[in-house]
């Protein structure tokens, strides 16, 4: 990875600046908005690789602006990691059922959210150049998902889902009756040691069962333990 596109939005100017000086040392082309905006012109004009996008912005605010570029086709597969003040759990929240694939919390450690976007990218990229052999398409009680065309469907239905999402589907439908914990499905989709609340992998799921309607029963939870997906 090199040379990558991020698109920063935040209308405090030293914490963009930070961003921007700490990115480009890492040799990454950065642009920069100030406004919600400001971002939605610069997403569809740069098509940047990443967005790291603050949720308090003037005007249009972070949550409104994820939300457009996900329901809009040309900035939808764009990764989003959220800026946000601690507490803000609930726009956290929101933030991944609209698609978010990560987040930060202010105030922040530049190494950390440099570490957080080469793991977004890396991701990003694994799936694209995914080599498909051992990757045939999978079929367990009506919903159907094959790794190397990123497709998921149920009931001859096709569903989008977020990167996230995917990952996890694949991880379960992959071992049907095997109860993995949250950490375990962190670590097995996002590498180990990835800093995640018990609460987002919750919301992946919530997220996993809304989309598969009626099959989203075929993912159960082992209270107390984790998910699984039904033999």
């Amino acid at each position: 990875m090199a040379n990558e596109t991020i698109l920063v939005v935040d209308d405090e100017t030293d914490i963009l600046e930070l961003v921007q000086v700490t990115l480009e040392k890492e040799g990454y082309q950065v642009v920069c908005a100030v406004s919600g905006e400001k971002a939605l012109e610069a997403a569809g004009a740069k098509q940047p690789d990443i967005i790291v996008l603050d949720l308090m912005l003037p005007g249009i605010d972070g949550l409104e602006v994820a939300r457009r570029l996900k329901n809009k086709p040309g900035t939808t597969d764009i990764p989003i990691i959220m800026l946000t003040a601690k507490g803000e759990e609930s726009d956290v929240i929101t933030g991944l059922e609209l698609g978010a694939d990560d987040y930060v919390t202010k105030p922040f450690s530049p190494k950390i959210l440099n570490a957080r976007i080469r793991s977004v990218l890396r991701r990003k990229y694994a799936s694209a150049v995914e080599d498909i052999s051992g990757s045939e398409a999978i079929s367990r009680h009506g919903i159907t998902i094959a790794p190397s065309k990123h497709t998921v469907e149920a009931n001859s239905n096709r569903i989008n889902l977020t990167p996230s999402e995917f990952d996890i589907l694949v991880l379960l439908l992959k071992h049907p009756g095997m109860v993995f914990t949250r950490w375990q499905i962190v670590d097995t989709i996002r590498g180990e040691n990835y800093a995640v609340t018990d609460r987002s992998v919750d919301v992946q799921i919530a997220g996993l069962r809304k989309k598969l309607g009626p099959k989203g029963t075929c993912i159960e939870t082992v209270r107390g333990v984790g998910y699984r997906f039904k033999e």
